[in-house]
């Protein structure tokens, strides 16, 4: 049995500082938006500082402390922000209550080795801030445009009555205009008659490919490799212009086969990357013992390989659908205005007028991009059961 990290209670010069230091934080945000960050980041320190003083000094009641400290942030929130505040006042006094005992109870080294340094522990939980941090900063652009895409004016901006929360500042109507927009549902139908040919195409030869290369006997195939990827090291831009120029050569510029063939050469890289590293694991003495058995190459493959690549070859499937519908560069050049796609019908909404039905469009490409990327991660962990490296 493993033996348990001890846990003691820290002292004073060090769970106040590390409270004041988060509290430092959260105040430049708070600061900022009130026109002063250096005076949020003062009023933020010495605000937990005292808290954490009191609740740890001066009050036994670890659950009535965190419930009064929430009550206390949700109070002041409300009266900073209104009702956005009072969200806001409310998931900060809720952290911060946890957070000062967690430091102050030493139950951050709960899950740690016993035998970790102060500074092992230290680096320990400022990566995963930094982590954090850099997540925070890539996702905040999203957060932004989702709640914008039901914004009743005709703004790029968060209204006085969004802020507010008032009903009357929230609106379907940009969602309507997609919908019943001809530009806009032409743009999609375009799109969805592009992305699928293209991925199926991807799909075919990339996973050809990727078997292919799976072979030890081939010759030059880390060459071959690094060819066909390729695109997706190579400027987008340098890609869409030679396609252009090689595409005008032989009449395939401004058709519709000429965008698939374009966006399935840029989604083959992410198939043979899946499937390739599908194929680390997969056990060759299983196609072997079906060619005793009698099987010819096709039924080897279809009936006791594919069933154990599968999550792969859906993995870059996906990856390559996504690849072509959010893909604007190569259409632009390759394409024609009967190939509109919904990412050109953005970027000219950008361009021509500032539509704000592009936040509803984008805030639809995001749920999906979500939900596929959710398949991706489940059939990730399936073809790592079936493989073996990890429990059932």
């Amino acid at each position: 049995m493993a033996a348990l990290t001890p846990i003691f209670r820290t002292p004073v010069t060090f769970y106040v500082p590390v409270v004041a230091a988060a509290g430092a934080f959260a105040g430049l945000f708070i600061g900022t938006a009130q026109g002063s960050g250096l005076l949020g980041i003062v009023a933020g320190a010495a605000l937990l500082a005292v808290l954490a003083l009191a609740a740890t000094r001066l009050l036994d009641n670890e659950r009535a402390v965190r419930w009064g400290i929430v009550v206390l942030f949700t109070i002041g929130g409300f009266l900073i922000g209104s009702t956005p505040g009072l969200i806001l006042g409310l998931a900060f006094g809720w952290f911060f209550g946890w957070f000062i005992y967690w430091t102050y109870e030493g139950r951050y080294r709960a899950k740690l080795p016993p035998y970790l340094t102060p500074g092992q522990v230290l680096w320990h939980f400022t990566f995963r801030v930094i982590c954090g941090a850099i997540l925070v900063f890539l996702i905040t652009p999203i957060l932004v445009v989702m709640p914008l895409s039901f914004n009743a004016e005709d703004f790029f901006t968060f209204t006085p009555e969004m802020l507010r929360l008032d009903p009357e500042g929230y609106s379907l109507k940009h969602y309507k205009d997609f919908f019943t927009n001809d530009d806009w549902q032409q743009a999609l139908r375009n799109s969805v008659m592009i992305a699928p040919v293209a991925t199926l195409l991807s799909v075919s030869f990339g996973t050809l490919a990727a078997i292919g290369l799976s072979s030890e006997h081939v010759p030059f195939r880390r060459a071959i490799m690094a060819i066909l990827i390729s695109p997706m090291i190579v400027p987008l831009i340098i890609s869409a212009a030679g396609m252009y120029f090689f595409y005008s050569r032989i009449g395939l510029q401004g058709t519709y086969f000429g965008v698939v063939l374009a966006h399935a050469a840029l989604g083959i890289p992410f198939v043979i990357i899946t499937v390739t590293a599908t194929l680390v694991g997969f056990d060759r003495s299983l196609t072997r013992a079906a060619a005793n058995m009698g099987a010819d190459p096709v039924t080897t493959f279809f009936r006791v390989q594919m069933p154990l690549i599968l999550p792969g070859v859906i993995s870059g499937g996906l990856f390559a659908f996504i690849t072509s519908f959010d893909e604007v560069v190569v259409v632009l050049f390759v394409g024609s205005a009967g190939q509109k796609t919904l990412p050109w019908q953005m970027f000219t909404g950008l361009r021509e007028q500032i539509s704000p039905t592009i936040l509803a469009v984008a805030t639809i490409l995001v749920a999906i991009s979500i939900c596929l990327l959710t398949v991706v991660e489940m059939l990730r962990r399936r073809s790592e059961r079936l493989r073996g490296m990890s429990p059932g």
